[in-house]
């Protein structure tokens, strides 16, 4: 009687391993990549990706730099390659080709004053200046 009650094996049997092992196949493969590449990446460090560094913060040789060549052609570039990012505007005022633009680092407590029509800083000078001097920046 209790031989009865237990669930017969269907003929088609080994179909259903078949359905259900191409099911697990992608799965499998899958697993097998990811520990892979986890694996991969942990022996081989110089493959994994690398974030760029911000540039370093200027320094007093830099801001001398830009002392000894202001005035003259490419000290505006030399402001912008040193100062990346940490330039922020204080004002505007009469002098150079027309106006100048006073610009403040607060990593080094100094304000340029940057002419954009020949692309040079007209003066420079440490701390907070609002304005500088006519004399300084014509």
């Amino acid at each position: 009687m209790i031989s009865q009650s237990i669930i017969p094996i269907p003929k088609n049997s080994m179909l259903r391993l078949k359905t259900v092992s191409s099911l697990l196949t992608p799965l499998i493969l899958a697993g097998m990549i990811g520990l892979g590449d986890v694996a991969l990446h942990s022996f081989l460090p110089q493959t994994q990706s690398t974030a760029i560094a911000a540039p370093p913060s200027a320094s007093q040789e830099q801001i001398e730099l830009i002392i000894a060549s202001k005035g003259k052609t490419g000290s505006g570039d030399q402001l912008r390659r040193f100062f990346y990012g940490d330039l922020e505007p204080l004002g505007v005022q009469p002098g150079g080709a027309g106006m100048v633009v006073n610009l403040y680092s607060k990593k080094n407590d100094v304000t340029f004053s940057y002419c954009a029509t020949y692309d040079v800083v007209v003066a420079v000078k440490g701390g907070r200046v609002a304005m500088f001097p006519a004399s300084e920046v014509k």
